[in-house]
């Protein structure tokens, strides 16, 4: 097997020791492969690519070591023979942008290459074209060469989304005064020709230190918490409790949802607002912690209004004893002027993602639109349906499950809620005078300790070196005394006072504030008007600003550090205006170090909803509280145990999954632990509803009698609900699994799929399974004679003529299927299974009763699964498991409506599967991944070239 770890690498490096048998009209050329849309800059990103080496998007070759397709996001492999021109030393070099690598063998053997000179490792390092010493890393060691020998060389490349392209190898004789030279055609020659081999012929790539170096040597940390063993990944191998030892354990009940939609008419694509998520226990850290930092939207606030004042709002600062509050009211006045602008509505764009749109900022987006956000932060939270597209039944809200009243978390440090008729300020409010005639500076009378105290100017807060644009922060302290100088007495912070209203603010109170700006010699606004704008401290000039040329007479002419002589400000006044700087009279604010505050327990799992979350694709699978899980756990184990007499003992809950109907209980998937009396572990997997008090259960084969009321065997004699055996819920363990792929030239991924398979049996043990690909006529491979060299358990070939059609490719695989009481999964090409991916296929799927559409995580440009950075596909539902029985009586595909078209298929056959009465499970898999792949060149279409760019 090419990847006997599935996805990831070898850990033993298989090195190409003997080369080829090389021709003399191999000259002139090298092998050059690309590797296309694949980001980052460093060529440690091209090693992370899933293909690499073996399977490059092209195979092509090119006449010189200067490269440069004017394109972004790839990267290059060129590989062949050096042949000297003459004997000695020879220096070589390289230039690139972004990294390089240029690698040389002391002989043919592509076994012995070393890493002779390179630019950078990060990807942020790059030369200009022909620029071969700006880093030392360029320049290799001189190496002696004889003309009459060939040398194996190896050059890899990345090239990111901007600057211009180019790679280039250069080298010189040893001697001084010499320039690196390209090296041209005359001195290379091909490894070997490739022109008649198919993307699947790999045997002939050479595998060097080059493009294997430091890959599995080292074990880091992982960077996703997802990464990390988690029992649940391998419980699927302990041994199963027999089913016939717990029939008796629980009483029988009927288990009909209210939430199963049979008969019930659903819009077109309206299936997505009937699908609801189940709760999960222990966390199995599928949220994507480590990718917050670019998408928030799984929090209370906007990710812009997070990104501004990040979480501020949930601490509540102490306070020493006696201390004012003022400071902190202004604080707060000014953290609250916010930028309407900047903000989106609650009630914009509130649908589907746009096409285009990138999927992590396009749900950032659609999370700053959420009910919960905040418009502004002065708004008290609320909760209103937020449901895009058909109407839904009257349910929670779809996105967060907000409390409508505030919470003990946020400890009243906000101001209160605005009425619902007043809109925030439509743009910033900062406060400035308003210009007046310059007076000279005698005429500014000195600040004495015993003159009035100066007061702050409100809204602008100065620095020794302003910044371009004022901050919107708290209003500086007094300054101290340096040196000589007189000391300003202590500002006293009065109350604000708000502005009369301006053109720009008419309607008073109901606006933002606007906030007056004293004098230094008065705190009356007669002679400085309040003006609403924008302010940048070059816009204010000298007379303006309060204290501005105020000092003492006794100061030294020598001590000009932060403020001229008198006599100068004059002269100065324009150039400092210019400069946006008033020299240094006002100090920075002081930074408490010492501040502390108190927070409340903030637990944002608890207050998600069932719903299928569409605006947030980073949340993970719902929390279940512990206590219930523990509850329901204790429950089971005490029926057991009265069954079989104490034989069986809980050492741990491996996994819970809970499905919620508030009208009847709850559906729950025990998967326990334990130990039998003998020594022998076993694993418990069983399904268990927990019925309310008087719920009443409609009749589950659909006759139309009426509702039977619950037993009086399923309640506690306290009242309390008790746990029951929900009839025809009884997941198969040794049920066939049937992987159906529709394929058309994408050999490197069949090659992939194939070995990943073969993995999955080797890794697991389990041979209840087949793979059925669909082959539409693929010219880049020989897909059923890779099927017969795979080492599969069991495999179908189907061929069909024509253009690809994935909904008749997946119909034509589940016709091929003959048992009926098997499940289908419906599959994609490009997707990394995890080790329990049938394990988890099987027991959420039961027939009559349950189907499966499992979330997959869609690694971005440049991720592995190694390194997962990307999303939770919360929209797409083409990963589907259900019995073939099932999807006979639904009625197959539409194939008549997607012939020519794929995209939308998934939806439709969602409706129809809620329609005939099955649930769908929804849960996101750990370590479940849809690897990233270039769509240029898929399912047989060809490039075109537009004018100004060229296609390589």
């Amino acid at each position: 097997m090419l990847f006997p770890g599935g996805a990831g690498r070898p850990l033993s490096l298989n090195l190409t020791h003997q080369a080829p048998p090389w021709r003399e009209e191999y000259k002139g050329q090298v092998n050059l492969h690309v590797f296309e849309d694949w980001c980052g800059g460093a060529v440690g990103h091209l090693r992370r690519n899933l293909h690499f080496p073996l399977f490059p998007h092209t195979r092509t070759t090119v006449k010189k070591l200067a490269v440069s397709p004017k394109w972004k996001n790839y990267g290059l492999r060129i590989f062949g023979f050096i042949h000297p021109a003459r004997d000695g030393d020879v220096q070589f070099s390289v230039a690139s942008d972004d990294n390089s690598e240029f690698w040389l063998s002391p002989n043919e053997s592509p076994a012995g290459a070393q890493l002779v000179a390179f630019v950078g490792k990060t990807g942020s390092e790059w030369t200009a074209p022909g620029e071969f010493t700006k880093f030392s890393s360029q320049v290799s060691k001189p190496r002696r060469l004889m003309a009459s020998r060939r040398y194996y060389f190896e050059l890899l490349h990345k090239q990111d989304d901007h600057g211009s392209d180019h790679v280039e190898v250069g080298w010189r004789a040893f001697l001084p005064g010499l320039k690196f030279e390209v090296i041209g055609s005359a001195h290379i020659s091909l490894y070997t020709d490739e022109s008649a081999l198919k993307m699947d012929h790999v045997a002939h790539v050479p595998q060097s230190p080059a493009s294997h170096m430091g890959l599995g040597l080292r074990q880091e940390e992982p960077r996703a918490d997802m990464l990390r063993p988690d029992p649940r990944d391998t419980f699927f191998l302990t041994p199963r409790v027999e089913p016939s030892s717990l029939e008796n354990v629980l009483e029988p009940c009927a288990y009909a949802p209210t939430y199963v939609v049979k008969d019930f008419p659903i819009a077109r694509y309206q299936g997505l607002q009937f699908v609801y998520l189940s709760f999960v226990y222990p966390n199995d850290h599928t949220r994507l912690t480590h990718m917050e930092s670019d998408n928030k939207c799984f929090y209370r606030e906007s990710p812009l209004y997070l990104e501004r004042f990040g979480f501020y709002k949930y601490m509540k600062m102490d306070r020493e004893e006696g201390e004012e509050d003022e400071e902190e009211e202004v604080q707060r006045r000014a953290f609250l002027f916010l930028n309407p602008a900047d903000l989106l509505d609650d009630d914009e764009d509130e649908g589907e993602p746009p096409d285009g749109l990138e999927p992590t900022r396009a749900s950032a987006r659609w999370a700053s639109q959420a009910p919960s956000t905040l418009r502004f932060p002065a708004a008290a939270p609320t909760q209103a349906p937020a449901t895009p597209g058909p109407p839904t039944p009257p349910r929670r809200s779809r996105a967060l499950n907000w409390a409508a009243h505030p919470l003990p978390l946020f400890l009243g440090r906000a101001p209160p809620p605005r009425a619902a008729a007043e809109r925030p300020p439509p743009k910033v409010y900062v406060t400035r005078v308003r210009p007046r005639l310059r007076a000279p500076p005698r005429a500014l009378a000195p600040l004495s300790p015993r003159g009035p105290p100066w007061s702050p100017f409100t809204g602008v807060f100065l620095r020794p070196r302003p910044l371009p644009r004022v901050q919107l922060r708290a209003p500086p302290r007094p300054p101290r005394a340096r040196g000589r100088r007189t000391r300003p007495q202590a500002t006293e912070l009065r109350p604000l006072a708000r502005a009369p209203a301006t053109q720009g603010s008419q309607e008073g109170q109901a606006r933002a504030p606007g906030l007056t700006a004293p004098t230094a010699d008065s705190n009356s606004s007669s002679e400085a008007q309040p003006v609403t704008s924008f302010l940048s401290l070059s816009q204010v000039s000298r007379p303006q600003l309060p204290g501005e040329g105020e000092e003492e007479e006794e100061e030294e002419e020598g001590d000009d550090d932060e403020e001229g002589a008198p006599g100068d400000e004059a002269a100065s006044e324009d150039s400092e205006e210019a400069a946006g700087t008033s020299r240094g009279r006002w100090r920075e604010d002081a930074i408490d170090w010492q501040r502390t505050f108190s927070v409340g327990n903030v637990d944002f799992e608890l207050l998600r909803s069932d719903w299928n979350d569409l605006r947030c694709n980073v949340s993970g699978n719902l929390q279940l509280p512990e206590a219930e899980a523990v509850d329901v756990v204790a429950q089971y184990m005490e029926r057991l145990n009265a069954r079989h007499g104490g034989r069986y003992a809980l050492l741990r809950i491996v996994n819970v999954e809970k499905r919620r109907d508030s009208a009847r209980g709850s559906r729950f998937l025990l998967e326990l632990e334990l130990q039998e009396r003998g020594g022998r572990r076993l694993r418990l997997s069983e399904y268990v509803f927990l019925r309310l008090p008087g719920a009443r259960a409609g009749d589950t084969d659909g006759d139309g009698e009426s509702p039977e009321p619950a037993p009086a065997a399923s309640l506690r004699p306290d009242g309390r609900p008790e746990l029951c055996r929900p009839l025809r819920l009884a997941w198969r363990q040794d049920v066939m699994v049937h992987f159906i792929v529709p394929v058309k030239n994408q050999a490197r991924w069949v090659v992939q799929f194939l070995a990943d398979m073969a993995a999955l049996q080797v890794r697991t043990g389990d041979s209840r399974f087949s793979v059925i690909l669909v082959d539409f006529e693929s010219e880049d491979m020989d897909v059923e004679q890779a099927l017969r060299a795979a080492r599969l358990p069991r495999y179908q070939y189907l061929r069909r003529t024509g253009n690809f059609e994935r909904s008749a490719g997946l119909q034509a695989g589940v016709d091929a299927v003959e048992d009926a009481s098997s499940i289908i999964f419906l599959c994609d090409l490009h997707i990394h299974f995890p080790a329990n991916i049938l394990d988890g296929i099987r027991k959420h799927c039961v027939e009559g009763k349950l189907a499966f559409a499992p979330v997959v995580m869609r690694l971005g440009c440049g991720s592995s699964p190694g390194d997962p950075h990307g999303y939770w596909e919360v929209n797409g539902f083409g990963l589907f498991g259900i019995y073939k029985s099932d999807f006979d009586r639904i009625g197959g595909m539409n194939t008549e409506e997607f012939r020519d078209q794929w995209g939308g298929e998934d939806w439709e056959l969602l409706d129809r599967v809620l329609q005939a009465g099955l649930e769908v499970e929804r849960l996101r898999l750990r370590n479940f991944y849809h690897h990233f792949h270039s769509k240029r060149g898929m399912w047989g279409t060809r490039s075109r070239k537009t004018p100004g760019k060229e296609v390589p």
